[in-house]
C-alpha cells in the first residue's frame, strides 16, 4: 500500500526544485490599475475615518447622556 502523504511531500518538494521561467521575462503593470487601487484605498480610509468619527461622537453623546442626565 502506497503512502499517500509522501506522494504529497514529493509534490511539494517539486514545485520548489523547478527553475523559475518566469523570473527572467519582463515584467509590465498597467498604471490604470495602480490608479484605480490608489484610489479605492484612499476612499476606504477616509470612510473608516468617517465610520470611527461617528462611533466616538455617538459615545461620547451616549457617555454625556448617561452622566448628566
Amino acid at each position: 500500500m502506497k503512502n499517500p502523504g509522501l506522494d504529497v511531500t514529493e509534490k511539494l518538494v517539486a514545485k520548489y526544485l523547478k527553475k523559475d521561467s518566469l523570473i527572467n521575462s519582463p515584467k509590465s503593470t498597467n498604471i490604470n490599475t495602480l490608479l484605480n487601487r490608489v484610489k479605492n484605498n484612499q476612499r476606504n480610509e477616509k470612510r473608516k475615518k468617517f465610520y470611527f468619527s461617528a462611533a466616538a461622537s455617538t459615545g461620547l453623546f451616549i457617555f454625556g447622556l448617561l452622566i448628566f442626565s
